[in-house]
């Protein structure tokens, strides 16, 4: 019995003894640290533990809190507006350890990504936004709103065209409008709005307000087109859109648009009505000055003799060059029978009416005899 024992201790005595001991490397290597490890260019979760304008400390499981570096006072005030005390956020870190012992971390990436994703969630909702209209750039307009810049191009205005356009323009900076993220690409970081029927009916009430019929503005031209020009109306802190067709530019023909105004023009206009539909305000340049035709015509009495020129053959009559910019015009019925006219033709006529409706000159010709049938 008693050998037994001893023979079952020896055994004991025996294992124990052939275990080696560890080595202090082997000893370090399977000490398992509560800290992370952290490298230069890391991104690690954490949670904000401190956050005020001399301090921002996230927790990333390290040895220290990680202090937030960020001298930009815009990103800043970025951060401390939109974060709290509590926040889950990713971190990159720009010192694994500072002279202080804390890791050195940007939240940039993080906010830049929190802004993305609004961004794109701004875009499936399709939901509207105030925006500030920071300038006026070739093809549209630079705004910003609520954190975000982007594009409003030309083709995207609630006065949709597809001319181009050139220049820029102070005069409506800090105005603002509402617009929505049209499309978002964010690999190469843009973002496009759209004013398209952004306003309804209720909306664009409350953007006429206090603008009346006849009322002179100053507005800037937003866009060029052959048939007219749309501007943008400052109306308090916000900006109407408006239109001026080509046809209420001068008293006198107009037939390029493009020589007479640029993008980014100041131009003052008199309001002429309200398009609904559209959702614009008409203007007229020619309603603030003097129809020079009430002046000209005195010197076309009725049964005036003069000399014309023929201007342009017409299904209705003709049209012709009376001298001092007048136009006048020989009815179709008005022609003797059997003769014809052509472009560039002299005509003997005599004014027979003034029509001040289409500020323009009745005539009819001069006949050394009136010709059977003629009325």
């Amino acid at each position: 019995m008693t050998k037994k024992v001893q023979s079952s201790e020896f055994r004991v005595q025996s294992s124990k003894s052939n275990k080696k001991p560890q080595s202090m490397v082997e000893l370090l290597a399977s000490y398992k640290s509560p800290f992370v490890t952290l490298h230069k260019g890391d991104i690690v979760e954490g949670k904000i533990t401190k956050l005020t304008s001399g301090e921002i400390l996230v927790d990333v499981n390290a040895k220290a809190e990680a202090v937030v570096l960020e001298k930009d006072k815009k990103i800043l005030h970025n951060i401390l507006s939109s974060l709290s005390k509590g926040d889950k956020v990713t971190v990159q870190i720009l010192n694994p350890e500072s002279e202080m012992g804390n890791p050195v971390v940007s939240l940039r990436r993080f906010l830049d990504n929190k802004l993305w994703d609004r961004v794109e969630e701004l875009s499936k909702n399709k939901k509207a936004i105030d925006v500030t209209i920071d300038g006026v750039i070739k093809g549209g307009l630079l705004v910003s709103g609520d954190g975000i810049s982007g594009f409003l191009p030309n083709s995207q205005l609630s006065f949709a065209s597809h001319t181009k356009t050139q220049g820029s323009s102070q005069n409506i900076a800090g105005s603002k409008t509402r617009a929505m993220v049209l499309e978002v690409d964010r690999e190469t970081r843009k973002i496009i709005f759209s004013q398209s029927h952004v306003l309804n009916q209720d909306d664009f009430e409350k953007e006429i307000k206090g603008i009346k019929t006849g009322q002179k503005v100053t507005a800037s031209v937003t866009n060029v087109t052959p048939y007219g020009i749309f501007v943008s109306v400052p109306n308090g802190e916000r900006v109407v859109d408006g239109f001026l067709h080509i046809s209420e530019i001068s008293w006198e023909k107009v037939l390029d648009t493009s020589s007479l105004y640029n993008t980014g023009d100041s131009i003052e206009a008199a309001v002429t009505g309200f398009d609904k539909e559209a959702r614009r305000v008409n203007l007229s340049v020619k309603k603030l000055k003097t129809d020079p035709f009430d002046e000209k015509i005195k010197n076309f009495p009725l049964d005036k003799k003069l000399n014309a020129t023929v201007l342009k053959i017409l299904s209705t009559g003709i049209l012709l060059d009376l001298g001092d910019e007048i136009e006048g015009f020989m009815r179709k019925e008005k022609i003797p029978p059997n003769v014809s006219y052509k472009a560039g033709d002299l005509v003997n006529v005599m004014v027979s009416e003034i029509d001040s409706k289409r500020r323009r000159i009745a005539a009819v010709p001069v006949l050394l005899e009136k010709p059977i049938g003629y009325r």
